[in-house]
Protein backbone atom coordinates (compact mmCIF):
# COMPACT_ATOMS: atom_id res chain seq x y z
CA UNK A 1 0.00 0.00 0.00
CA UNK A 2 1.50 3.47 -0.91
CA UNK A 3 0.38 6.03 1.50
CA UNK A 4 2.21 9.13 -0.02
CA UNK A 5 0.34 12.14 -2.11
CA UNK A 6 1.74 15.01 -3.80
CA UNK A 7 2.09 18.12 -1.47
CA UNK A 8 1.51 20.48 -3.68
CA UNK A 9 -1.71 19.34 -4.89
CA UNK A 10 -2.59 18.14 -0.79
CA UNK A 11 -1.76 21.78 -0.40
CA UNK A 12 -4.22 23.07 -2.77
CA UNK A 13 -7.10 21.23 -1.39
CA UNK A 14 -10.02 22.88 0.47
CA UNK A 15 -9.18 23.32 4.74
CA UNK A 16 -12.06 20.86 5.24
CA UNK A 17 -11.12 18.33 2.45
CA UNK A 18 -7.39 18.39 3.12
CA UNK A 19 -8.49 17.30 6.83
CA UNK A 20 -10.29 14.52 5.67
CA UNK A 21 -7.61 13.41 3.27
CA UNK A 22 -4.45 13.81 6.18
CA UNK A 23 -7.19 11.59 8.84
CA UNK A 24 -7.59 8.98 6.16
CA UNK A 25 -3.62 8.46 5.63
CA UNK A 26 -3.21 8.87 8.87
CA UNK A 27 -5.43 5.64 9.33
CA UNK A 28 -3.98 3.99 6.50
CA UNK A 29 -0.74 4.40 7.93
CA UNK A 30 -2.03 2.61 11.22
CA UNK A 31 -3.92 0.14 9.54
CA UNK A 32 -0.19 -0.90 7.88
CA UNK A 33 1.14 -0.87 10.88
CA UNK A 34 -0.81 -2.78 12.85
CA UNK A 35 -0.78 -5.46 10.12
CA UNK A 36 3.15 -5.28 9.74
CA UNK A 37 3.03 -6.14 13.54
CA UNK A 38 0.46 -8.82 13.37
CA UNK A 39 2.23 -10.62 10.35
CA UNK A 40 5.56 -10.12 12.06
CA UNK A 41 4.09 -11.55 15.57
CA UNK A 42 2.38 -14.80 12.95
CA UNK A 43 5.80 -14.90 11.47
CA UNK A 44 7.47 -15.77 14.95
CA UNK A 45 5.17 -17.73 15.85
CA UNK A 46 5.53 -20.21 13.15
CA UNK A 47 9.30 -20.15 13.10
CA UNK A 48 9.08 -20.75 17.21
CA UNK A 49 6.61 -23.59 16.28
CA UNK A 50 8.67 -25.32 13.28
CA UNK A 51 11.63 -24.97 15.86
CA UNK A 52 9.54 -26.67 18.51
CA UNK A 53 8.42 -29.56 15.86
CA UNK A 54 12.13 -29.97 14.38
CA UNK A 55 13.67 -30.58 17.64
CA UNK A 56 10.60 -33.14 18.66
CA UNK A 57 11.02 -34.77 15.14
CA UNK A 58 14.81 -35.03 15.44
CA UNK A 59 14.04 -36.74 18.93
CA UNK A 60 11.54 -38.78 17.12
CA UNK A 61 13.98 -40.09 15.03
CA UNK A 62 16.49 -40.91 17.07
CA UNK A 63 14.55 -42.99 19.54
CA UNK A 64 13.60 -44.88 15.98
CA UNK A 65 16.62 -44.73 14.02
CA UNK A 66 19.38 -43.71 16.36
CA UNK A 67 22.69 -45.71 16.72
CA UNK A 68 22.15 -49.35 18.80
CA UNK A 69 23.85 -47.61 21.72
CA UNK A 70 21.11 -44.41 21.88
CA UNK A 71 18.02 -46.55 20.68
CA UNK A 72 15.45 -48.05 23.31
CA UNK A 73 13.90 -50.73 24.18
CA UNK A 74 10.82 -51.71 22.08
CA UNK A 75 8.33 -51.27 25.21
CA UNK A 76 10.54 -48.06 25.96
CA UNK A 77 10.53 -46.22 22.50
CA UNK A 78 6.77 -46.74 22.59
CA UNK A 79 6.90 -44.85 25.36
CA UNK A 80 8.94 -42.20 24.03
CA UNK A 81 6.38 -42.38 20.89
CA UNK A 82 3.55 -41.60 22.48
CA UNK A 83 4.87 -38.93 24.81
CA UNK A 84 6.56 -36.86 21.52
CA UNK A 85 3.44 -37.28 19.76
CA UNK A 86 1.87 -35.78 22.47
CA UNK A 87 4.22 -32.70 22.73
CA UNK A 88 3.93 -32.49 19.22
CA UNK A 89 -0.17 -32.29 19.54
CA UNK A 90 0.20 -29.95 22.35
CA UNK A 91 2.43 -27.23 19.97
CA UNK A 92 0.17 -27.34 17.53
CA UNK A 93 -2.76 -26.92 19.54
CA UNK A 94 -0.92 -24.46 21.40
CA UNK A 95 -0.11 -22.37 18.07
CA UNK A 96 -3.86 -22.81 17.34
CA UNK A 97 -4.96 -21.04 20.17
CA UNK A 98 -2.55 -18.30 19.79
CA UNK A 99 -4.11 -17.79 16.28
CA UNK A 100 -7.34 -17.68 17.68
CA UNK A 101 -7.00 -14.81 19.80
CA UNK A 102 -5.01 -13.09 17.27
CA UNK A 103 -7.82 -13.36 14.28
CA UNK A 104 -10.85 -14.47 15.96
CA UNK A 105 -10.78 -17.70 13.94
CA UNK A 106 -8.21 -21.19 14.29
CA UNK A 107 -6.49 -22.08 11.61
CA UNK A 108 -7.84 -24.58 9.33
CA UNK A 109 -7.84 -28.37 10.50
CA UNK A 110 -6.41 -31.08 8.08
CA UNK A 111 -9.32 -33.01 6.55
CA UNK A 112 -9.83 -36.43 8.19
CA UNK A 113 -11.40 -39.59 6.24
CA UNK A 114 -14.59 -40.95 7.55
CA UNK A 115 -14.86 -42.16 10.99
CA UNK A 116 -16.68 -45.72 11.25
CA UNK A 117 -17.59 -46.97 15.03
CA UNK A 118 -18.98 -50.26 15.76
CA UNK A 119 -22.74 -50.51 14.81
CA UNK A 120 -23.11 -52.53 18.52
CA UNK A 121 -21.74 -50.13 20.37
CA UNK A 122 -25.37 -47.76 22.20
CA UNK A 123 -26.36 -44.51 20.69
CA UNK A 124 -27.48 -41.21 23.12
CA UNK A 125 -29.17 -39.52 20.30
CA UNK A 126 -29.43 -35.61 21.34
CA UNK A 127 -31.29 -33.38 18.83
CA UNK A 128 -30.38 -29.86 18.63
CA UNK A 129 -33.06 -27.66 17.24
CA UNK A 130 -33.13 -23.95 16.39
CA UNK A 131 -34.97 -22.00 19.81
CA UNK A 132 -37.45 -20.16 17.20
CA UNK A 133 -38.84 -21.92 14.27
CA UNK A 134 -41.46 -19.31 13.30
CA UNK A 135 -40.95 -18.50 9.46
CA UNK A 136 -39.58 -14.84 9.19
CA UNK A 137 -41.95 -14.36 6.47
CA UNK A 138 -44.78 -14.81 8.69
CA UNK A 139 -46.34 -17.96 7.05
CA UNK A 140 -46.18 -19.88 10.75
CA UNK A 141 -43.82 -22.51 11.58
CA UNK A 142 -40.93 -24.03 9.37
CA UNK A 143 -40.70 -27.82 8.40
CA UNK A 144 -37.76 -30.17 8.46
CA UNK A 145 -36.41 -30.76 5.25
CA UNK A 146 -33.32 -32.56 6.28
CA UNK A 147 -30.61 -33.07 9.24
CA UNK A 148 -26.92 -33.37 9.67
CA UNK A 149 -25.77 -36.25 11.87
CA UNK A 150 -22.33 -36.52 13.68
CA UNK A 151 -21.20 -38.72 15.78
CA UNK A 152 -18.62 -38.52 18.59
CA UNK A 153 -17.04 -41.15 20.86
CA UNK A 154 -18.33 -41.25 24.39
CA UNK A 155 -17.28 -42.85 27.43
CA UNK A 156 -18.86 -43.00 30.74
CA UNK A 157 -16.75 -44.15 33.68
CA UNK A 158 -16.56 -47.19 35.60
CA UNK A 159 -19.06 -47.15 37.61
CA UNK A 160 -19.75 -49.30 41.25
CA UNK A 161 -22.79 -50.82 41.46
CA UNK A 162 -24.65 -52.18 44.50
CA UNK A 163 -26.83 -56.17 43.23
CA UNK A 164 -29.26 -56.71 46.22
CA UNK A 165 -30.85 -59.68 46.08
CA UNK A 166 -34.04 -60.06 47.58
CA UNK A 167 -35.44 -63.92 48.22
CA UNK A 168 -38.83 -63.21 49.68
CA UNK A 169 -40.03 -66.51 52.15
CA UNK A 170 -43.66 -67.67 52.10
CA UNK A 171 -45.52 -70.04 54.13
CA UNK A 172 -48.70 -71.26 54.25
CA UNK A 173 -51.13 -68.31 56.10
CA UNK A 174 -52.26 -71.66 58.51
CA UNK A 175 -49.30 -73.03 58.86
CA UNK A 176 -50.10 -76.87 57.19
CA UNK A 177 -46.98 -76.57 55.55
CA UNK A 178 -43.39 -75.54 55.27
CA UNK A 179 -41.50 -72.30 53.63
CA UNK A 180 -40.70 -71.91 50.24
CA UNK A 181 -38.57 -69.33 48.74
CA UNK A 182 -36.30 -69.42 45.84
CA UNK A 183 -32.50 -70.80 45.98
CA UNK A 184 -29.74 -67.97 46.02
CA UNK A 185 -28.13 -67.38 42.10
CA UNK A 186 -25.14 -69.27 41.37
CA UNK A 187 -21.94 -67.49 42.20
CA UNK A 188 -18.48 -68.42 41.82
CA UNK A 189 -17.39 -67.62 44.98
CA UNK A 190 -19.87 -68.20 47.47
CA UNK A 191 -20.87 -65.56 49.71
CA UNK A 192 -18.14 -63.63 48.59
CA UNK A 193 -18.93 -60.20 47.72
CA UNK A 194 -17.89 -59.56 44.02
CA UNK A 195 -20.01 -60.79 40.98
CA UNK A 196 -18.01 -62.88 38.09
CA UNK A 197 -18.41 -59.11 36.23
CA UNK A 198 -16.45 -57.83 38.89
CA UNK A 199 -14.01 -60.72 39.26
CA UNK A 200 -13.78 -60.03 35.30
CA UNK A 201 -12.61 -56.34 35.39
CA UNK A 202 -10.12 -57.28 38.27
CA UNK A 203 -8.75 -60.05 36.26
CA UNK A 204 -8.30 -58.27 32.76
CA UNK A 205 -6.79 -54.63 34.44
CA UNK A 206 -3.96 -56.75 36.07
CA UNK A 207 -3.22 -59.29 33.30
CA UNK A 208 -4.42 -57.31 29.89
CA UNK A 209 -3.96 -53.79 30.70
CA UNK A 210 -1.19 -54.56 33.34
CA UNK A 211 -2.94 -52.29 36.29
CA UNK A 212 -1.36 -54.24 39.84
CA UNK A 213 -3.73 -54.97 42.08
CA UNK A 214 -2.30 -52.63 44.55
CA UNK A 215 -3.30 -49.83 42.39
CA UNK A 216 -6.67 -51.12 41.90
CA UNK A 217 -7.31 -51.52 45.41
CA UNK A 218 -6.05 -47.80 45.61
CA UNK A 219 -8.81 -46.75 42.39
CA UNK A 220 -11.89 -48.71 44.37
CA UNK A 221 -10.45 -46.53 47.66
CA UNK A 222 -11.08 -43.24 45.92
CA UNK A 223 -14.63 -44.27 45.26
CA UNK A 224 -14.92 -44.65 49.26
CA UNK A 225 -14.78 -48.78 48.49
CA UNK A 226 -12.30 -49.95 51.02
CA UNK A 227 -11.11 -53.64 49.61
CA UNK A 228 -7.73 -54.50 50.27
CA UNK A 229 -5.31 -56.15 48.03
CA UNK A 230 -5.00 -59.19 49.58
CA UNK A 231 -8.27 -59.29 49.25
CA UNK A 232 -8.47 -58.55 45.37
CA UNK A 233 -5.24 -61.33 45.44
CA UNK A 234 -7.46 -63.85 46.99
CA UNK A 235 -10.23 -63.37 44.34
CA UNK A 236 -7.73 -64.07 41.67
CA UNK A 237 -6.06 -67.07 43.05
CA UNK A 238 -9.68 -68.17 42.97
CA UNK A 239 -10.09 -67.74 39.49
CA UNK A 240 -6.79 -69.08 38.40
CA UNK A 241 -7.92 -72.33 39.84
CA UNK A 242 -11.11 -72.19 37.57
CA UNK A 243 -8.92 -71.26 34.60
CA UNK A 244 -7.27 -74.23 35.28
CA UNK A 245 -9.29 -76.77 33.12
CA UNK A 246 -9.60 -74.53 29.99
CA UNK A 247 -6.17 -73.88 29.92
CA UNK A 248 -5.47 -77.40 29.98
CA UNK A 249 -7.95 -78.07 27.09
CA UNK A 250 -6.13 -75.17 24.67
CA UNK A 251 -3.13 -76.78 25.16
CA UNK A 252 -4.37 -80.32 24.26
CA UNK A 253 -6.27 -78.55 21.28
CA UNK A 254 -2.63 -77.51 20.00
CA UNK A 255 -0.44 -80.35 20.96
CA UNK A 256 -2.78 -82.48 17.83
CA UNK A 257 -1.65 -80.30 15.74
CA UNK A 258 1.28 -80.62 13.29
CA UNK A 259 3.08 -77.51 13.60
CA UNK A 260 4.00 -74.97 16.79
CA UNK A 261 5.86 -72.23 17.64
CA UNK A 262 7.69 -72.09 21.33
CA UNK A 263 9.69 -69.62 22.86
CA UNK A 264 10.51 -68.94 26.59
CA UNK A 265 10.60 -65.16 28.48
CA UNK A 266 12.53 -64.49 31.93
CA UNK A 267 9.56 -63.87 34.81
CA UNK A 268 11.47 -62.08 38.03
CA UNK A 269 9.64 -64.07 41.29
CA UNK A 270 9.95 -62.77 44.86
CA UNK A 271 12.23 -65.48 46.99
CA UNK A 272 10.41 -64.66 50.46
CA UNK A 273 13.27 -67.09 52.33
CA UNK A 274 16.55 -64.96 50.73
CA UNK A 275 14.04 -61.63 50.79
CA UNK A 276 14.89 -60.61 46.72
CA UNK A 277 13.51 -62.19 43.48
CA UNK A 278 15.10 -65.06 41.31
CA UNK A 279 14.67 -66.00 38.02
CA UNK A 280 11.64 -67.74 36.82
CA UNK A 281 10.40 -68.48 33.28
CA UNK A 282 7.60 -68.42 31.15
CA UNK A 283 7.76 -71.01 28.86
CA UNK A 284 5.30 -70.28 25.66
CA UNK A 285 3.76 -72.58 22.98
CA UNK A 286 1.59 -70.91 20.30
CA UNK A 287 -0.38 -71.54 16.94
CA UNK A 288 -1.03 -69.72 14.18
CA UNK A 289 -1.67 -71.16 11.11
CA UNK A 290 -3.25 -68.61 9.41
CA UNK A 291 -0.62 -67.32 7.19
CA UNK A 292 -0.95 -70.24 5.33
CA UNK A 293 -5.01 -70.69 5.52
CA UNK A 294 -4.90 -72.81 8.37
CA UNK A 295 -8.96 -73.60 9.84
CA UNK A 296 -7.35 -74.48 13.46
CA UNK A 297 -7.85 -71.25 15.63
CA UNK A 298 -4.72 -69.57 16.89
CA UNK A 299 -4.24 -70.26 20.46
CA UNK A 300 -1.41 -69.57 22.87
CA UNK A 301 -0.52 -71.03 26.34
CA UNK A 302 2.24 -69.74 28.99
CA UNK A 303 3.35 -72.57 31.54
CA UNK A 304 5.66 -71.19 34.15
CA UNK A 305 9.03 -73.12 35.20
CA UNK A 306 11.54 -71.94 38.08
CA UNK A 307 14.14 -72.74 35.21
CA UNK A 308 15.53 -72.36 31.46
CA UNK A 309 16.53 -75.88 31.12
CA UNK A 310 15.65 -77.85 28.32
CA UNK A 311 13.59 -80.60 30.42
CA UNK A 312 11.09 -77.49 30.97
CA UNK A 313 10.44 -77.51 27.43
CA UNK A 314 10.02 -80.71 27.27
CA UNK A 315 7.23 -81.36 29.91
CA UNK A 316 5.10 -78.40 28.24
CA UNK A 317 5.64 -80.15 24.71
CA UNK A 318 4.69 -83.67 26.25
CA UNK A 319 2.55 -85.21 23.60
CA UNK A 320 3.19 -83.15 20.79
CA UNK A 321 4.23 -84.47 17.59
CA UNK A 322 5.56 -82.55 14.80
CA UNK A 323 7.63 -79.32 13.43
CA UNK A 324 8.25 -77.14 16.41
CA UNK A 325 9.41 -73.40 15.34
CA UNK A 326 11.97 -71.50 18.03
CA UNK A 327 14.61 -69.72 18.20
CA UNK A 328 18.05 -71.21 18.37
CA UNK A 329 18.72 -71.62 22.10
CA UNK A 330 20.31 -75.14 22.73
CA UNK A 331 17.78 -76.33 25.12
CA UNK A 332 15.51 -77.16 22.49
CA UNK A 333 18.27 -80.02 21.23
CA UNK A 334 17.11 -82.44 23.52
CA UNK A 335 13.38 -82.49 21.94
CA UNK A 336 14.91 -83.39 18.44
CA UNK A 337 18.38 -85.56 19.37
CA UNK A 338 16.62 -88.60 20.95
CA UNK A 339 16.69 -87.40 24.43
CA UNK A 340 13.33 -87.08 24.44
CA UNK A 341 11.39 -88.84 27.34
CA UNK A 342 8.29 -89.75 25.89
CA UNK A 343 7.17 -89.25 21.95
CA UNK A 344 9.54 -89.24 18.52
CA UNK A 345 12.35 -86.74 18.45
CA UNK A 346 10.35 -82.69 17.12
CA UNK A 347 11.86 -81.55 14.30
CA UNK A 348 12.69 -77.80 14.94
CA UNK A 349 12.09 -75.27 12.36
CA UNK A 350 14.70 -72.02 13.20
CA UNK A 351 14.15 -68.59 13.25
CA UNK A 352 15.67 -65.83 10.40
CA UNK A 353 14.71 -63.09 12.45
CA UNK A 354 16.77 -64.03 15.36
CA UNK A 355 19.60 -64.39 12.72
CA UNK A 356 18.75 -61.02 11.17
CA UNK A 357 18.73 -59.64 15.02
CA UNK A 358 22.44 -61.22 15.14
CA UNK A 359 23.98 -59.52 12.29
CA UNK A 360 22.34 -55.94 13.05
CA UNK A 361 24.35 -56.17 16.81
CA UNK A 362 27.81 -57.35 15.50
CA UNK A 363 27.56 -54.46 12.86
CA UNK A 364 30.37 -52.27 14.08
CA UNK A 365 29.66 -48.48 15.02
CA UNK A 366 31.27 -47.36 11.58
CA UNK A 367 28.78 -49.87 9.05
CA UNK A 368 30.04 -53.13 7.75
CA UNK A 369 29.06 -53.67 3.79
CA UNK A 370 29.16 -57.48 4.99
CA UNK A 371 26.03 -56.86 7.22
CA UNK A 372 24.67 -54.44 5.03
CA UNK A 373 24.71 -56.92 2.36
CA UNK A 374 23.44 -60.00 3.89
CA UNK A 375 21.08 -57.91 5.09
CA UNK A 376 19.41 -57.40 1.70
CA UNK A 377 19.46 -60.97 0.80
CA UNK A 378 17.88 -61.72 4.04
CA UNK A 379 15.19 -59.01 2.85
CA UNK A 380 14.79 -60.44 -0.67
CA UNK A 381 13.74 -63.86 1.54
CA UNK A 382 11.16 -61.76 3.34
CA UNK A 383 10.01 -60.10 -0.07
CA UNK A 384 9.11 -63.58 -1.36
CA UNK A 385 7.15 -64.73 1.90
CA UNK A 386 4.95 -61.03 1.69
CA UNK A 387 3.86 -61.98 -1.82
CA UNK A 388 2.78 -65.96 -0.61
CA UNK A 389 1.07 -64.83 2.75
CA UNK A 390 -2.52 -66.69 3.04
CA UNK A 391 -1.96 -68.88 -0.09
CA UNK A 392 -2.40 -72.54 0.83
CA UNK A 393 0.92 -74.84 1.95
CA UNK A 394 1.52 -76.46 -1.41
CA UNK A 395 1.74 -73.11 -3.21
CA UNK A 396 3.60 -71.79 -0.52
CA UNK A 397 6.38 -74.32 -0.99
CA UNK A 398 5.89 -74.45 -4.73
CA UNK A 399 6.70 -71.00 -4.86
CA UNK A 400 9.60 -71.44 -2.30
CA UNK A 401 11.15 -73.83 -4.37
CA UNK A 402 11.15 -71.76 -7.11
CA UNK A 403 11.95 -68.25 -5.88
CA UNK A 404 13.67 -69.10 -2.51
CA UNK A 405 16.09 -72.29 -2.67
CA UNK A 406 18.54 -70.75 -5.18
CA UNK A 407 18.90 -67.15 -3.37
CA UNK A 408 19.12 -69.56 -0.49
CA UNK A 409 22.35 -71.81 -2.04
CA UNK A 410 23.83 -68.65 -2.92
CA UNK A 411 23.47 -66.91 0.40
CA UNK A 412 24.62 -70.31 2.03
CA UNK A 413 27.78 -70.32 -0.08
CA UNK A 414 28.26 -66.63 0.56
CA UNK A 415 28.19 -66.90 4.03
CA UNK A 416 31.06 -69.82 4.41
CA UNK A 417 33.36 -68.00 2.21
CA UNK A 418 32.74 -64.81 4.72
CA UNK A 419 32.75 -67.25 7.48
CA UNK A 420 36.71 -68.37 6.61
CA UNK A 421 37.68 -65.41 6.44
CA UNK A 422 36.72 -63.70 9.61
CA UNK A 423 37.60 -64.26 13.16
CA UNK A 424 34.93 -66.77 14.99
CA UNK A 425 35.75 -64.91 18.40
CA UNK A 426 34.44 -61.56 16.85
CA UNK A 427 30.72 -60.59 16.99
CA UNK A 428 30.53 -60.62 13.60
CA UNK A 429 32.12 -63.85 13.44
CA UNK A 430 30.05 -65.88 15.87
CA UNK A 431 26.83 -64.05 13.90
CA UNK A 432 27.65 -65.84 10.78
CA UNK A 433 29.06 -68.90 12.95
CA UNK A 434 25.20 -68.83 13.98
CA UNK A 435 23.67 -69.12 10.69
CA UNK A 436 25.80 -71.68 9.45
CA UNK A 437 25.17 -74.03 12.72
CA UNK A 438 21.74 -73.70 12.02
CA UNK A 439 21.39 -73.50 8.30
CA UNK A 440 19.02 -77.05 8.22
CA UNK A 441 16.42 -75.50 10.35
CA UNK A 442 16.94 -72.16 8.91
CA UNK A 443 15.51 -73.80 5.30
CA UNK A 444 13.15 -75.86 6.54
CA UNK A 445 10.19 -73.34 5.11
CA UNK A 446 11.32 -74.20 1.77
CA UNK A 447 10.35 -77.85 2.49
CA UNK A 448 7.13 -77.10 4.12
CA UNK A 449 4.36 -74.94 3.42
CA UNK A 450 3.52 -74.71 6.93
CA UNK A 451 6.45 -73.23 8.54
CA UNK A 452 7.40 -69.39 8.47
CA UNK A 453 10.76 -67.73 8.33
CA UNK A 454 10.46 -66.94 11.86
CA UNK A 455 9.25 -67.26 15.01
CA UNK A 456 7.51 -63.84 15.42
CA UNK A 457 3.89 -65.21 16.02
CA UNK A 458 5.08 -66.48 19.40
CA UNK A 459 7.44 -63.63 20.12
CA UNK A 460 4.31 -61.26 19.66
CA UNK A 461 2.23 -62.83 21.82
CA UNK A 462 5.52 -62.35 24.69
CA UNK A 463 5.67 -59.42 24.19
CA UNK A 464 2.37 -57.89 26.25
CA UNK A 465 3.48 -59.91 29.15
CA UNK A 466 6.34 -58.76 29.56
CA UNK A 467 5.14 -54.98 29.63
CA UNK A 468 2.71 -56.17 32.26
CA UNK A 469 6.03 -57.55 33.88
CA UNK A 470 7.49 -54.76 34.03
CA UNK A 471 4.41 -52.94 35.61
CA UNK A 472 4.23 -55.49 38.42
CA UNK A 473 8.23 -55.74 38.76
CA UNK A 474 8.12 -59.62 39.69
CA UNK A 475 5.63 -62.09 40.84
CA UNK A 476 5.36 -62.72 44.54
CA UNK A 477 6.12 -66.54 44.03
CA UNK A 478 5.94 -69.73 42.50
CA UNK A 479 2.43 -70.01 42.20
CA UNK A 480 1.51 -66.69 41.23
CA UNK A 481 3.73 -66.96 38.67
CA UNK A 482 1.43 -70.39 37.77
CA UNK A 483 -1.80 -68.27 38.07
CA UNK A 484 0.07 -65.56 35.86
CA UNK A 485 0.59 -68.44 33.02
CA UNK A 486 -3.08 -69.35 33.27
CA UNK A 487 -4.17 -65.69 32.73
CA UNK A 488 -2.10 -64.93 30.24
CA UNK A 489 -2.82 -67.85 28.14
CA UNK A 490 -6.46 -67.33 28.10
CA UNK A 491 -6.20 -63.43 27.74
CA UNK A 492 -3.87 -63.62 24.35
CA UNK A 493 -5.74 -66.27 23.17
CA UNK A 494 -9.25 -64.03 23.15
CA UNK A 495 -7.39 -61.83 21.45
CA UNK A 496 -5.61 -63.47 19.05
CA UNK A 497 -9.10 -64.82 17.99
CA UNK A 498 -10.84 -61.15 17.99
CA UNK A 499 -12.78 -61.95 21.12
CA UNK A 500 -12.72 -59.02 23.72
CA UNK A 501 -11.28 -60.43 27.05
CA UNK A 502 -13.71 -58.91 29.55
CA UNK A 503 -16.93 -60.41 27.57
CA UNK A 504 -15.57 -63.76 27.35
CA UNK A 505 -13.95 -64.27 30.94
CA UNK A 506 -17.22 -62.36 32.37
CA UNK A 507 -19.77 -64.93 30.26
CA UNK A 508 -17.14 -67.48 31.28
CA UNK A 509 -16.94 -67.32 35.08
CA UNK A 510 -20.93 -67.04 35.12
CA UNK A 511 -20.73 -70.47 33.22
CA UNK A 512 -18.95 -72.24 35.66
CA UNK A 513 -20.93 -70.61 38.84
CA UNK A 514 -23.95 -72.14 37.26
CA UNK A 515 -22.30 -75.41 37.04
CA UNK A 516 -21.22 -75.53 33.22
CA UNK A 517 -20.07 -79.54 32.83
CA UNK A 518 -16.77 -80.28 32.05
CA UNK A 519 -17.73 -82.84 29.78
CA UNK A 520 -18.80 -79.83 27.63
CA UNK A 521 -15.29 -77.85 28.27
CA UNK A 522 -14.84 -77.33 24.17
CA UNK A 523 -18.45 -74.68 24.52
CA UNK A 524 -15.82 -72.33 26.94
CA UNK A 525 -13.06 -72.03 24.78
CA UNK A 526 -12.36 -68.56 23.41
CA UNK A 527 -12.77 -69.02 19.96
CA UNK A 528 -16.49 -70.69 20.63
CA UNK A 529 -16.84 -67.31 21.75
CA UNK A 530 -19.46 -65.27 19.12
CA UNK A 531 -20.38 -61.96 18.74
CA UNK A 532 -23.74 -62.77 19.76
CA UNK A 533 -22.45 -64.33 23.48
CA UNK A 534 -20.58 -60.92 23.66
CA UNK A 535 -23.36 -58.56 23.71
CA UNK A 536 -25.18 -60.74 26.07
CA UNK A 537 -22.03 -60.70 28.45
CA UNK A 538 -21.59 -56.94 28.11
Amino acid sequence: MSSALDPDLLARLPPDLRAAVEAQMRKALTAEAELRQHLEAENADLRALNERLEHLVRELQRARFGPRSEKLHPDQMELAFEDIEVAIAAATEEHDTAAEARTGTRPPRKARGPRSLPKDLPREERIIAPEDLNCPCGCGQMVQIGEDRSERLDLTPAQFRVLVTIRPRYACPRGRSGVVQAKAPPALIEGGLPTEALLAHVAVSKFSEHLPLYRQSQVMARHGIEIDRSTLADWMGKVAFHLRPIVDRIAEHMKGSGKLFADETPLPVLNPGAGKTKTGFLWVMARDDRPWGGTAPPAVVFTYAPGRGGAHAEDMLKGFEGILQVDGYKGYDRLADGRRAEGAPLTLAFCWAHVRRKLIDARPKAGSPLVDEALKRIAALYAIEKDIRGQPPEERRAVRQARAVPLLENLHEWLKQQAARISTKSDLGRALAYALEHWDGLVLFTRDGRVEMDSNPVENRIRPVTLGRKNALFAGHDEGGRSWARFASVIETCKLNGVEPYAWLKATLEAIAAGHPNSDIDALLPWHFGKAAIKAAA
